[in-house]
């Protein structure tokens, strides 16, 4: 029998607080809605309805009878759930489009059921609030839940300790929000597994999918292929893609485009390179979001604007990096090739939303420790590696301060590593407040790291007084690199007129750009060189870098979009 702990007290609390939410009865008026959307079948005892890793996935509404969901693991079944009649099953995914983690299955001698296919659903989800907000809802509950669930498994990446390449699935699955875990191969579990499947060092790491196959030494394209996250943009006969309007980058001003055009009708495509939430997303607590009086996370901010865009029929594509930008006269004008897709995108209008990137720190031996000890995020992925450790934080600005804060929380020690002499000419006032005033938080000033040492991981690093020239050792076993960031631009032609740091011109500084001679019109506040290609957010000059400032461009941007769509009536 086991003994209750805090953490499972909490949890159970959870599920009871959460059930009604995750469980909803449809009433008589949202099943009148949905019934002309789908068609009625009947299912026999264990007759299957979807099997775990399949993809677009119709909403499955039970009628009369009984349904479970279970988990196939391991030549064993978990039942995560048992739905009854005015029940329906699914979650996320089928939101999504991502492979699904679960099977389900008729479980009475015979039940009836309702079937809406995925396209349907979505538009459904878009155009009918009264049946769209339950199960949205709903299904956002359920994946919140089996993220608690401490007996779910779902994909799991069986890794040595140290290993880098296990660190980056576990990171890329983390960020693109994909139910796993991280095992040791040492751990009887990664025994087990490396048994069961056969699995040699040479293999290492491994993915096991949610339908229990093993993926050898994957790439991160075929794991997003095997999840649903990398979906074609064209058949394979097709040789261009059409859409009204195409984002590249999915942070904040990305995704606020992508739910202003999505929900306004626009047929609208998302390139993201590598996870959507970009810097946001890498912050474990944002304190000065309107809204959110107690802060939130960037992850589940821009999760939750990632899931509106999907609910309104933007389609995203991830990891799809773009790889080059050209023109050409016509309605659409702007063509975009993007990473592993034959197809080119022709799109009538562009936002680009890419970003920007944190530099790299000017170190000796840092290349060595990327993913191993050099870190650009601060979450609760990253967290779990530096546990009761000294950890340093590079960077004087908010999302530095919010990382030492966050990790001051798990860490022995946090030390802030700063160029200048007064954290307050960088960071806003009631942050640097509070980093000082932290016990376990050391601020280091007029301070740069110069080396960086260890084995497989970083162990230590070494620091310079640039004020004294003293240089000292810390054995450390984590360093958060947020000292400032570069413009995501380089691959951009050169009729996207850019400043002389790399972020891109719009509105008054490019209308004397050679597209613009001739034209009937001035460019807009956030057009740039080019008509009909907006720039938004971070990777824009003269931008506010601040997450609310680049939601408020992201739909600023779609409005430029509508005026300029309204020349082509």
């Amino acid at each position: 029998m086991s003994v209750p702990t805090p953490e499972t007290d909490a949890d159970e609390k959870f599920y009871r607080d959460t059930e009604s939410i995750a469980f909803p009865k449809l009433d008589d008026r949202q099943l009148a809605l949905l019934e002309p959307l789908g068609t009625r079948r009947m299912l026999r005892r264990g007759e299957m309805i979807y099997r775990a890793g399949q993809r677009n996935l119709p909403l499955t509404v039970i009628l009369s009878g009984e349904v479970e969901a279970f988990e196939p693991r391991d030549g064993q079944e978990l039942i995560l759930a048992t739905a009854g009649p005015r029940d329906f099953v699914g979650d996320v995914g089928m939101l999504m489009g991502t492979a699904s983690l679960a099977s389900s299955r008729g479980k009475a001698e015979q039940s009836e059921i309702l079937q809406v296919p995925a396209e349907r659903l979505r538009l459904a989800l878009a155009e009918l609030p009264g049946v769209g907000e339950t199960i949205v809802r709903a299904f956002i509950m359920r994946r919140q839940r089996l993220k608690r669930d401490r007996e779910f498994a779902g994909w799991r990446i069986v890794a040595e300790a140290d290993s880098v390449e296990g660190r980056q699935l576990d990171d890329f699955l983390d960020k693109n929000h994909i139910p796993h875990k991280l095992i040791d191969l040492q751990s009887d579990q990664g025994r087990l597994l490396c048994d069961r499947f056969q699995l040699a060092k040479r293999d290492l790491p491994v993915l096991i999918t949610a339908n229990g196959m093993p993926l050898r030494r994957p790439s991160l394209r075929e794991v997003a292929r095997v999840t649903g996250l990398l979906r074609s943009m064209a058949d394979e006969e097709e040789t261009e893609v059409l859409c009204d309007l195409a984002i590249v980058g999915a942070g904040p001003a990305g995704l606020a485009a992508a739910v202003y055009a999505a929900s306004e009708g626009l047929k609208t495509v998302v390139l993201e390179s590598y996870a959507p939430g970009g810097q946001a997303g890498a912050s474990s607590l944002i304190e000065n979001f309107f809204g959110f009086p107690t802060g939130i996370s960037g992850g589940e901010l821009t999760y939750g604007a990632q899931l509106q865009a999907f609910r309104f029929g933007a389609m995203f594509s991830t990891p799809a990096k773009a790889l080059t930008l050209g023109f050409t006269d016509g309605e659409y004008r702007a063509k975009l090739q993007a990473e592993g897709c034959n197809a080119i995108l022709r799109a009538k209008c562009v936002i680009l939303a890419s970003g920007a990137q944190y530099h790299r720190l000017d170190a000796e031996g840092r290349e060595e420790f990327e993913g191993a000890g050099v870190y650009y995020a601060a979450t609760a992925r990253e967290s779990r590696f530096c546990h009761a450790a000294t950890v340093i934080v590079a960077g004087g600005g908010n999302s530095a301060g919010q990382a030492a804060m966050f990790l001051s929380e798990s860490a022995e020690k946090v030390l802030l590593v700063i160029r200048s002499d007064d954290l307050s000419k960088s960071m806003s006032s009631y942050l640097s407040r509070r980093v000082e005033a932290k016990q376990n938080i050391e601020i280091l000033k007029r301070t740069e790291i110069r080396k960086m040492m260890g084995g497989k991981t970083l162990e230590a690093v070494e620091i310079e007084n640039t004020k004294t020239g003293e240089r000292r050792t810390i054995q450390t076993c984590a360093v958060f690199s947020m000292i400032g960031a570069m413009p995501c631009t380089h691959w951009l032609p050169p009729e996207i007129e850019r400043d002389e740091k790399g972020f891109i011109k719009t509105g008054w500084s490019v209308a004397g750009a050679p597209a613009w001679k001739g034209m009937d019109r001035v460019p807009g506040a956030l057009e740039t060189s080019r008509p009909g290609i907006f720039a938004a957010g971070d990777v824009r000059s003269g931008s506010v870098k601040r997450c609310a400032a680049a939601v408020g461009e992201g739909g600023t941007a779609v409005e430029g979009v509508h005026d300029v769509l309204r020349t082509y009536a």
